[in-house]
């Protein structure tokens, strides 16, 4: 297991690998990451990804640690494909997790020969309305200093009922634990999802598909699985009945499932 971090430009970029396959697999996480980075996190992380370890190297990026004011979704991609080939990985399996999921989607739009098979999970092809109220009113509680605001309402719209019952007390204390030194990093990646539409190019994407989504995403809507996967051709869509934008991290089988199809 390695936690790295690797220059790009004037700033750098966090990342951590794990496994030793040949094979290599690119995750990019959601809009937390600009709460807290990949940072030291290799073995906190590794734990859902060993099934691959054998065949796969498993590398997770957080976005660059500097990012300037108006950098894009489209920045994010082209500045990720930047650090792959600076670390050597001229074509990856990609594994984008809702914001990461956007970037994915660019990754696949203008690098094609980068992405072996794409998978995107719990994402949408543009900011739609439901990610327009959601991401606005997070960036509001920002501007107004109510972190444990932030948390819980990310809590409540990211997990299933059933979890929301077992877990809702702890997440003011949680809160209290995750506040980071500055909202910079999260504001410029709240303010580039506000901004994100690839819906006109998502036909440009060829390799392999998978697209998995919940059947309660309160985060970015029930209809931007279908939108995408009626855009991309010959994808396959995958739906958690009952489970919402935390299915990666509520579905027992979410891993497996990944594993499965970058193997066919």
């Amino acid at each position: 297991m390695k936690n790295g971090c690797i220059a790009i430009g004037k700033t750098d970029m966090y990342y951590v690998s794990f496994g030793t396959g040949e094979k290599k697999l690119v995750v990019l996480p959601g809009l937390s990451d600009g709460l807290a980075t990949v940072k030291g996190k290799a073995l906190i992380l590794a734990s859902p990804y060993r099934r691959s370890f054998r065949d796969y190297t498993v590398f997770m990026f957080s976005r660059k640690n500097d990012m300037p004011e108006g950098y894009s979704i489209r920045d994010m991609a082209n500045d990720q494909i930047r650090v792959m080939k600076d670390l050597g990985i001229r074509k990856a399996y990609v594994l984008g997790v809702s914001q990461g999921g956007m970037i994915a989607q660019y990754m696949a739009i203008d690098h094609p020969e980068t992405v072996t098979k794409l998978i995107l999970a719990v994402t949408a092809p543009s900011a739609n309305k439901v990610v327009q109220e959601n991401v606005s009113g997070w960036i509001g509680m920002v501007k107004r200093g109510d972190h444990t605001a932030l948390m819980v309402d990310t809590a409540e719209k990211m997990y299933s009922e059933k979890y929301l019952r077992r877990n809702r007390k702890y997440f003011s204390l949680l809160a209290g634990l995750t506040k980071p030194r500055n909202y910079d990093r999260f504001l410029r990646n709240a303010h580039a999802i506000l901004d994100f539409d690839c819906r006109s190019q998502l036909r440009e994407i060829r390799c392999p598909t998978l697209i998995i989504a919940g059947s309660d995403d309160h985060t970015v809507g029930n209809d931007a699985a279908n939108e995408l996967a009626g855009s991309i051709a010959g994808s396959e869509l995958y739906v958690y009945e009952g489970l919402g934008h935390g299915a990666f991290e509520e579905a027992k089988d979410f891993y497996n499932r990944i594993h499965a199809f970058c193997e066919r």
